[in-house]
This record gives structure tokens, C-alpha cells and sequence, in this order.
């Protein structure tokens, strides 16, 4: 199937957290073939998928958008070569689109969805579970956490954390990334839930079903695609700052497709 022959829509079940649900906890996985544990009340809620492409959406608006992106990088299970030539080629990315002065990478995180491939290479599964990495106090924390000495300069002027996502082995045909239009999204959506991991106490935002939220998502992504998402900005004047979204079954793909291989880098972006 060609990119512009994709199904322009279609109805998919995503899994979003109950109404109500006050003692959800997150506690991912480590990788290598383990699971993700999501304690709490769960619903599965029928939602339109749209395919995004071209359709123009930006990181201010939305919250996502996808680029061209060529690499150089000929094996993203190489750290040598994802810190030698990835970095610099997200950082540039990054400074042309939002005109950032500044991108620091602080985490790269490698995902497949077929268990043997975990196992291989130690990496997780697709997150299957409509999230958002920080909240508004998460966010400015996790720059503590990595800047302590220029936290307080750097948090008084604006900032962001964007995620760049993309398939690094062959198109991506199954568990692509959806992406929640954020400015379909209210504010009483978004729960703000502890995860647990081995190293660290953070929180992630998830959501409750809103029948005003607009899906999408870029199927059959090219390992020459990046798409951008926003996670968090410290900017409240109106523009997105947070932006829900989860991986999913296509309907329209058969169970014969190779799996997906995918590496999340994300970012602070400080302007």
C-alpha cells in the first residue's frame, strides 16, 4: 500500500483511562521482552483516525508535525553512532523548525513490537496507552534534573520539550503513533498520574474519553520521515503545550507486516 493510497479514515479503539480514576500509577518497562504495568481503571473508546498527510499541522497549533529528515546514520543500535551523528542532525533539525537558540538531547528510547526483537537489542514496546510525557510541574522538573546549576535561567525564559519519532528499520506498518490534535483537547481531559521506574519518581499526563478529540496519524512513515511532537511548553498563551498520544493496531494493514523499530529522541528546546 502507497502512502497516498492509505485509508483516509476509520474507526479505531484507543485506550483511555476511566472517568473518574484517581490511583492510576505507571510503571514501565525495562526492555528486553517485559511489559509495561498500568495499574488503575482503563477504557477502550471508539475514536476517528485521520490520515495526516498532506495536511498541514505545526507544533504550535496541534502539537505535531512530520519533516523530511534524511540520516546518515546507517544502524540506530549503534549509541556511537546515534551520539556522533544522530545528535547533531536532531539539533539542527530542531533549531530550523522552531527557530530555537538552543536544543539539548536528553534521551534516546529504542522500541519494537515484535518480542524477539525486544529481547535482541534490550529495548521496549510501543506505548499503547494515550499518555503524555510531563505535566506542568513534570516539565520544569525534569530540566532540574538534568540542569541543576542553569535551572533557574534557563526556566525564566521559554522552553520546551519536543519528541522526535521515526522508524529506523523499513516503513512503519504497524503501531504507528497517533497523535491527539491539542487544541481538541480541554484542560479537565488531562490526569496527571505517577510513574514509577526503576531510577526515578516522575509524572505523565493521562486522559480521559473527550468525543471532541481529533485523532491522526502519518501512516506508513519512511526512515527519511521525522515526526515532532510537543510534550511540554512553558509558554501558557494559548498555543499547544501538551500532546496526547499512543501507538495502535492499523485495522487497515494485515498481521503479516513487519514489525515496527523506532527510536523516540527527546529534547529541551529553549528559546
Amino acid at each position: 500500500m502507497s502512502q497516498s493510497a492509505a485509508t483516509d479514515a476509520f474507526e479505531i479503539l484507543l485506550r483511555y483511562l476511566a472517568d473518574g480514576e484517581e490511583s492510576a500509577v505507571i510503571r514501565p518497562s525495562i526492555g528486553g521482552g517485559d511489559s509495561a504495568s498500568e495499574e488503575g481503571n482503563y477504557v477502550m473508546r471508539s475514536v476517528r483516525m485521520d490520515n495526516a498527510r498532506g495536511k498541514p499541522t505545526s507544533l504550535d497549533r496541534e502539537g505535531f508535525m512530520l519533516s523530511t529528515h534524511a540520516t546518515k546514520v546507517a544502524d540506530f543500535y549503534s549509541d556511537d553512532e546515534i551520539k556522533s551523528i544522530y545528535e547533531d542532525e536532531v539539533k539542527n533539525l530542531l533549531m530550523d523548525v522552531t527557530g530555537a537558540q538552543r536544543v539539548e538531547i536528553f534521551d534516546h528510547t529504542r522500541r519494537a513490537s515484535s518480542i524477539d526483537t525486544q529481547r535482541k537489542h534490550g529495548i521496549r514496546e510501543p506505548a499503547a496507552t494515550i499518555h503524555n510525557d510531563y505535566d506542568a510541574d513534570s516539565g520544569p522538573q525534569r530540566l532540574r534534573d538534568f540542569f541543576p546549576q542553569e535551572a533557574d535561567e534557563l526556566i525564566a525564559n521559554r522552553f520546551a520539550i519536543i519528541n522526535i519519532w521515526r522508524s529506523i528499520k523499513a516503513p512503519v506498518r504497524n503501531f504507528p503513533l497517533a497523535m491527539c490534535d491539542a487544541s481538541s483537547v480541554s484542560p479537565d481531559d488531562l490526569v496527571s498520574v505517577p510513574r514509577i521506574s526503576k531510577d526515578r519518581v516522575g509524572t505523565v499526563q493521562m486522559a480521559t474519553f473527550n468525543a471532541s478529540h481529533r485523532w491522526h496519524y502519518f501512516p506508513l512513515m519512511q526512515m527519511d520521515e521525522a515526526l515532532l511532537f510537543k510534550v511540554y511548553d512553558s509558554a501558557g498563551d494559548g498555543r499547544a503545550r501538551f500532546t496526547l498520544h499512543t501507538s495502535f493496531d492499523d485495522p487497515t494493514l494485515n498481521g503479516t507486516d513487519p514489525g515496527r523499530e523506532s527510536i523516540e529522541t527527546r529534547c529541551f528546546v529553549f528559546f
